[in-house]
């Protein structure tokens, strides 16, 4: 796929854009799962991989790669991605162990927690993207016979869009604390895009409410630009993820949710590495160096 054709950035499902990176994670997320060490398992991320065209020759096994653990992409990038969903997975269920019962993924993508994790069964898990993207996953889990362990509810609405009427019509209710998920997500929305996101999850999260989001810190995303990861996405399957990141300059969210009287920590995925023993550890010319897992609490009133 190297040299394909220019990526389209407005497709609406998971044949382009954005959309093709849920793909790229989905895939990641199956090689985790059938690792003997493996930090995170979806049964349900092989069926996503094999039911999208774009995608049918990708691997969904870490022995299917010639080069194993030593490529690139799908050696380092998807153990990156299998680190993240553990990570992500470990905070969500602390939140809803402190009594929260309403969990917003913000750009949802092909996120399976409402079926993976032992969640209770008052639990409402809301799940925003764009309709494309959420018919194709319905479909996928409609033909597993896949059922949720809590409540689920697709919210199909952009980002871009008035997506607080979209949530609250179907049910979110901002006097009940939540937790806030965006995971891969920020670094494809244009700095205000960013700021704004963050100031409406201030103002519909209530006290004891959390939030987790991932943020990158360089201030040129371009001098990583032949970095062996970017490369090797570029030239294996044709994603070429700096031409989706937003690369203008990136605001200080950690800093404002701070200044509003969020509690915060940020920390790097190699904090996690070393933490479980496995997982992406620095190297030179890393695509991975800047990036930082921000994990945010309001205190009660």
């Amino acid at each position: 796929m190297a040299g394909a054709a220019p990526q389209r950035t407005d497709v609406e499902g998971v044949d382009g854009g954005v959309g093709l990176t849920a793909l790229l994670v989905a895939a990641g997320r199956a090689i985790e799962t059938h690792r003997h060490d493996s930090l995170a398992r979806d049964v349900y991320a092989e069926h996503f991989v094999r039911a999208a065209p774009a995608c049918a020759d990708w691997p969904v096994r870490i022995e299917q790669v010639p080069d194993g653990d030593d490529n690139p992409l799908w050696g380092r990038f998807a153990r990156y991605f299998g680190l993240r969903t553990r990570v992500l997975d470990d905070f969500l269920l602390r939140s809803v162990r402190t009594h929260v019962r309403q969990v917003v993924l913000l750009g949802a993508g092909l996120d399976t927690r409402a079926f993976r994790l032992d969640l209770p069964s008052d639990v409402v898990v809301f799940e925003i993207d764009r309709a494309g993207v959420l018919a194709f996953k319905q479909q996928v889990l409609t033909d597993l016979s896949a059922a949720p362990k809590a409540k689920r509810v697709p919210v199909p609405v952009d980002l871009r869009a008035d997506w607080v009427t979209a949530l609250t019509t179907v049910g979110f209710d901002p006097a009940v604390p939540s937790v806030w998920v965006a995971e891969g997500l920020l670094f494809y929305l244009p700095s205000t895009a960013e700021t704004n996101l963050v100031e409406t999850v201030d103002r519909l999260a209530t006290g004891g409410s959390a939030l987790v989001f991932e943020a990158k810190l360089e201030k040129d995303l371009l001098a990583y630009r032949d970095s062996p990861i970017y490369t090797a996405t570029r030239e294996q399957i044709g994603i070429d993820l700096l031409r989706l990141f937003d690369t203008g300059p990136r605001p200080d969210s950690a800093g404002d949710l701070a200044a509003k009287g969020w509690s915060t920590s940020m920390h790097t995925p190699f904090d996690f590495s070393r933490r479980h023993g496995r997982g992406p550890l620095p190297e030179p010319n890393d695509a991975l160096e800047g990036n930082r897992w921000v994990f945010a609490h309001k205190p009660r009133s």
